[in-house]
């Protein structure tokens, strides 16, 4: 009996479970509804609309998720009706139609809510073009296809109103279940049989999971955001944000680095001591996907009673270390830091219920605020308009793109009188990205799953001819098109490629006669799409490079500077600390994706692919050296130890932004203070710590500057495609 309440109580919190029970009823409705009624046409309009919305639909909280709903079925009414109106003078709809893209998508710079919204209305537009000849009122296919986006709308507001705090938790489970990846990743660098090929690429892989953890990290922060401005006193909030700040705290912790992590395992390859590190590394991985499970299931988390041994066996195995080096204690003492960082995340990790009990109370409210990034007034309306409206914004040089893209495919359609040409309009517009490498994965993608989608479907029409059969299959398709469209992109192409071929032939049984077309059609938009993201203001990864590098470098420095400051005046998670520690690792996560596209771009050079990832790898390096000194970071009162770390900053700030040389000045102070700590003072573990991080800073930043330099400027053979 308890196991299968357990096992009710799992299934009650899967969240693709509940999304999928929410898109069955949505399109049961659409899908049924109408066929009872005797008004079968309408599930098209029905259908279209459900699908736009939850295209649309945005996690906030309930009363921001009214107002956005309310400016969904807005923009969806107007954006329908202007098709309707327009449509029979062709040359006024197509200019309307260049303007409006353009408009939609440049609506996208006032933040999310606005970007999913506007997005939402451009598929409604082109839903309607697929749809104008089907009622003789202009307004009847508009209110339809807002009647279906209310239906789900319905829907997802009772979702919310029954789980309100189950998609923070989903995305913290997910954060978490990615924290492991990262540990993993981190584990590798203890491998004691990697080659330097098999480094470099382990460190590449550490950037990419760490790019991919910063952007959950970044998801979770919005949907608490949005939370607290609701509830401040809700418990299960207040839960996930103190969760959501042990990730982040076990995250800085994890990617310190306090020694160049190949020579250590050369150094002490046939130690147990980089065994014990690297099993203890991935034990912590496992345990933050095992608090990954018991946040979706609601569960409690039992902490890995191994822990516990291998944690004295480590700590047996540094004191034989110093024993067995006196006179080197470097080593030593780098590998104590990082057996100190991991037994904070060991700590952590056990008291996590306990940690937050302390640190939700009324005294620490300053520390648990979040950096809002949502709209202030119409003066910041203004402002981020204003911001993006330059051909330097990637949101303009999209807007500009989608724009003419559709415009000329309209040309086309009006041109060759195409059968359901209007597809080819829908398809130019999903498949098109602001990057040439995510659309041309998403071009192969796209005709793949077209293809799938209309061997599937000729045999779905050919072999379940009953309208109750179709329309069934209508509703699994529209599940499975939702389920997979953010995982498997071509498969979720197949399913709402069948869904339309089922839409097509209730419209007076032309689904046969919809499918090769609606191949044809894929093709032609794919390639409209390729045309547009090739010759109209090309987004080359590589052009963006230069200052993708800048960017990074300056919030290397500014974290820098922050942990300086906490030496000086003493620790604290503040929010200016926590939100310099995050662009840091935001523009480091922006340069990995940028450099990790770079090996499918053509018109870039080989040699500077390589260097492109050798600066990637060191890039990240400087920031887990960075992130150690800030794991340790407290107040210290020794001047010469103060004046080193502004030295150093100085240096550090002229090298990477500046292209200086570092002055020679932080060389003698360094030297000064090895000796002064060839001792081997216990009172001075801190200081030890702060001088093995600077000393290997200034290790990597002659090579630091040297590729910024190589990859700092223009190439001259690929400007042919700069402009329109």
């Amino acid at each position: 009996m308890n196991i299968g309440l357990k096992r009710v109580r799992q299934i009650k919190y899967r969240a693709s479970l509940l999304y999928n029970l929410r898109m069955a009823i949505a399109f049961l409705g659409t899908a049924f509804i109408p066929y009872f009624l005797n008004f079968q046409i309408a599930t098209i309009p029905l259908t279209l609309g459900v699908v736009a919305a939850g295209l649309s639909d945005i996690d906030d909280r309930f009363t921001v998720r009214i107002m956005n709903l309310a400016y969904t079925y807005l923009g969806f009414f107007i954006a329908a009706s202007a098709i309707q109106l327009l449509f029979p003078y062709p040359i006024i709809f197509a200019i309307s139609l260049l303007f409006a893209c353009i408009c939609w998508v440049l609506l996208g710079s006032l933040g999310r809510r606005y970007a999913t919204i506007s997005y939402g209305c451009l598929v409604v537009s082109v839903y309607s073009m697929l749809g104008v000849h089907l009622f003789d009122t202009w307004y009847i296919q508009p209110s339809l296809l807002v009647i279906g986006a209310i239906w789900y709308g319905i829907l997802s507001t009772i979702s919310y109103l029954i789980f309100p705090i189950q998609p923070v938790q989903e995305k913290l489970a997910l954060s978490y279940s990615s924290l492991g990846n990262f540990l993993f990743a981190k584990a590798n660098l203890f491998d004691v049989d990697m080659t330097d090929e098999s480094y470099k690429q382990s460190w590449i892989d550490l950037s990419l999971e760490n790019s991919k953890l910063i952007q959950l990290f970044n998801e979770m922060k919005i949907s608490l955001l949005t939370r607290l401005k609701g509830d401040r006193g809700r418990k299960s909030t207040r839960r996930s944000l103190q969760y959501y700040f042990v990730a982040q705290d076990i995250h800085e912790r994890a990617d310190s680095s306090h020694i160049d992590y190949q020579v250590l395992v050369e150094y002490f390859k046939h130690s147990d001591i980089i065994f014990r590190f690297q099993r203890i590394l991935s034990l912590q991985g496992k345990a933050c996907k095992d608090l990954s499970d018991s946040i979706r299931h609601r569960t409690k988390y039992e902490h890995n009673i191994r822990f516990k041994q291998a944690f004295e066996n480590l700590n047996l195995s540094l004191k034989q270390l110093r024993q067995d080096y006196p006179n080197d204690p470097m080593w030593v003492n780098a590998l104590h830091s990082l057996y100190k960082n991991l037994k904070s995340i060991d700590s952590q990790l056990i008291n996590l219920e306990t940690e937050q009990a302390i640190n939700i109370g009324t005294s620490q409210q300053e520390s648990l605020l979040l950096k809002d990034d949502d709209l202030k007034g119409f003066s910041d309306i203004v402002l981020r308009i204003k911001q993006n409206f330059t051909p330097e914004s990637v949101l303009f040089r999209h807007a500009i793109r989608i724009g003419i893209v559709l415009f000329f495919a309209y040309i086309f359609i009006q041109t060759t009188h195409i059968t359901y040409g209007f597809w080819i309009l829908l398809t130019a517009l999903f498949v098109s990205q602001p990057n040439f490498n995510a659309t041309k994965r998403r071009l192969r993608l796209r005709i793949i799953g077209t293809l799938m989608g209309v061997i599937v479907g000729f045999g779905i029409l050919y072999f379940i001819p009953s309208t109750e059969g179709q329309l069934t299959l209508l509703v699994i398709s529209g599940i499975l098109f939702f389920e997979l469209r953010s995982k498997q992109y071509a498969q979720a192409t197949a399913f709402i490629t069948i869904l339309a071929l089922i839409n097509f032939n209730l419209d007076g049984g032309f689904g046969y006669s919809a499918a090769l077309p609606r191949l044809l059609d894929t093709m032609i938009g794919c390639f409209f799409a390729w045309l547009g993201v090739t010759f109209i203001f090309p987004d080359w990864k590589f052009r963006r490079l230069p200052r993708n590098i800048k960017k990074a470098f300056q919030a290397q420095c500014d974290y820098l500077n922050e942990v300086v400051k906490q030496y000086h005046h003493g620790k604290s998670n503040s929010l200016d600390y926590r939100f310099t520690r995050r662009a840091a690792h935001n523009s480091d996560a922006e340069l990995a994706s940028v450099i990790s596209t770079l090996a499918t771009e053509p018109f870039y050079n080989a040699s500077k692919k390589t260097q492109s990832f050798d600066l990637l790898c060191l890039n990240h390096t400087l920031l887990s050296y960075i992130a150690a000194l800030g794991a340790h970071r407290e107040k210290i009162e020794d001047p010469d130890i103060l004046k080193l770390l502004d030295q150093a900053l100085s240096d550090i700030t002229g090298v990477l932004l500046h292209d200086e040389m570092p002055d020679l000045t932080v060389s003698n102070v360094l030297q000064n203070i090895r000796e002064r700590l060839s001792q081997d003072d216990a009172n001075d573990q801190l200081a030890i710590v702060i001088l093995q991080q600077l000393s290997l800073m200034f290790g990597i930043l002659g090579q630091l500057r040297t590729l910024k330099q190589s990859l700092s400027y223009e190439q001259d053979d690929s400007s042919a495609f700069a402009s329109l």
